[in-house]
């Protein structure tokens, strides 16, 4: 079994997305529109550009991402994706990343069990928390 984080976006998809890959130096292997999809041409033509299905791979792991309707889109609240860390300055510079232009909930810092943690919900509204633990 494999637990992959699946987000939900309101038409923000492809450029939440696109500044992952570039935040978490990953690499998206799959990014399919609407259009692109067999009911692609039922589509009402300002759907077809939206993102029906994306994969963010991070090294070994996932990051899954689509588009849903205005009334099914519900703003992302009670989770946070968490990312651990091994590298004090990489960890900031994911931080600092994934911050520009979203809000920081709780800077970046020394904790007694970290090195680093902190925690923000960027421009898209994804909540993540950012964790560089200490070794044991």
């Amino acid at each position: 079994m494999r637990l992959n984080p699946h987000l939900q976006f309101d038409g923000q998809c492809e450029s939440a997305f696109k500044f992952y890959e570039q935040c978490l130096g990953g690499r998206i292997v799959v990014m399919m529109t609407y259009g692109e999809s067999p009911v692609g041409v039922q589509m009402q033509a300002e759907w077809r550009k939206r993102i029906l299905h994306v994969t963010l791979a991070v090294d070994n792991y996932l990051l899954q991402g689509t588009d849903v309707p205005p009334e099914s889109y519900r703003k992302p609240q009670g989770f946070s994706v968490m990312l651990n860390i091994e590298d004090a300055t990489e960890a900031e510079r994911i931080f600092d990343s994934l911050s520009h232009n979203g809000t920081v909930q709780m800077p970046l810092q020394e904790t007694f069990w970290a090195k680093r943690f902190g925690m923000l919900v960027d421009q898209f509204g994804t909540p993540w928390t950012i964790n560089c633990g200490r070794p044991r």
